[in-house]
């Protein structure tokens, strides 16, 4: 193949599903942390073979044949300006950086965030993630998330954790507050895709991708729930799509939570600080993974930050002062 420096490697044996699906598409399903025009890219470029060849980013392919993908070092300082942005760094070692993201902080430059953003951070604090594929970020979480995301220092730890998203084994749990009252907990499994007419937006739909969401109640208030959720997969705004297709949207969703409703009765207090939280209550609350280098189960956990806990208590606060 082609390609120098040190790079990556991805493999894996095409399921009965995809037997038949042109090589990127099967590509994009089984790689989902690659765009499916970077995997194109790639195919032409002789980074993928099928069966020990190289095919065409058309080809089908069949069930059962082994497909390898090499990621080529990309130097990533060559293309994203490291900028000494502060980042809030819950662990570090010589494998790993966990990072507690705060809200308005973009994961990776693109159209509109050209810098400022999460990659920009890390490639400043650690230059050696230059040659790490994507700066080392195996997973995202959306601009105004925050919470806890972890980055690979090594390639061969970027390698080991990608396989183990793949196989469902980082367990990633999260705190958000949504409209309504959710009676009891549950599992919330509908393919998502891309929304058939506004193309920034994702949607549940006949022919997505497989998304399942696991949740359960933390605390009930007058007119919303406070949840705590499982991921079991990772597909782009999964939380949000499903909340809102479930009726119970993430508060202060911009794109899946209409405009903002007022309790009914609500008091001034509990109406200004729900006009003041200006972005979705979603928060990464917990990370469970094997480390990459030593295997060892490890556990990273955060709180949310003050003004989402401030919005919880005043929530609390309304939902004490009503008759019972």
């Amino acid at each position: 193949m082609t390609g120098g420096g040190s790079a990556t490697v991805l493999r894996a044996t095409v399921p009965e599903q995809l037997s038949g699906e042109r090589l990127d598409r099967a590509l994009a399903v089984l790689f989902p942390q690659h765009s499916r025009s970077r995997l194109q890219q790639w195919i032409r470029a002789g980074h993928v073979r099928v069966a020990g060849r190289q095919r065409r980013p058309r080809d089908p392919v069949t069930a059962g044949e082994e497909l390898e993908l090499e990621i080529p070092c990309e130097p990533a300082a060559d293309l994203v300006r490291p900028q000494p942005i502060p980042l809030d760094v819950v662990y570090e070692d010589e494998a790993l950086l966990v990072i507690d993201k705060p809200a308005g902080m973009v994961v990776h430059p693109g159209a509109g965030n050209p810098d400022g953003t999460l990659q920009n951070a890390l490639l400043h604090r650690a230059p050696e993630l230059a040659r790490v594929p994507r700066a080392g970020i195996v997973h995202r979480l959306d601009k105004d998330t925050t919470g806890l995301l972890v980055v690979a220092r090594t390639p061969e730890a970027h390698t080991r954790l990608v396989a183990a998203l793949q196989a469902r084994e980082v367990r990633r749990e999260y705190d958000t507050i949504v409209l309504g009252r959710v009676i009891a907990g549950g599992t919330l499994d509908a393919p998502i895709g891309r929304h058939p007419v506004d193309r920034v937006r994702m949607a549940v739909r006949r022919g997505g991708r497989r998304a399942v969401t696991h949740y359960r109640v933390r605390e009930r208030y007058h007119g919303h729930t406070r949840l705590w959720l499982r991921l079991e997969t990772g597909r782009t705004h999964q939380i949000r799509v499903h909340l809102a297709n479930a009726g119970h949207p993430v508060l202060g969703d911009p794109v899946y939570g209409g405009r903002l409703r007022l309790p009914s009765g609500a008091g001034d207090e509990l109406a200004g600080a729900l006009r003041g939280f200006r972005r979705q209550a979603l928060h990464a609350a917990r990370l469970v993974l094997a480390h990459p280098a030593s295997g060892e189960v490890v556990t990273f956990e955060t709180p949310p930050p003050p003004e989402m806990r401030a919005l919880a208590e005043a929530l609390r606060r309304d939902a004490r002062s009503r008759p019972a």
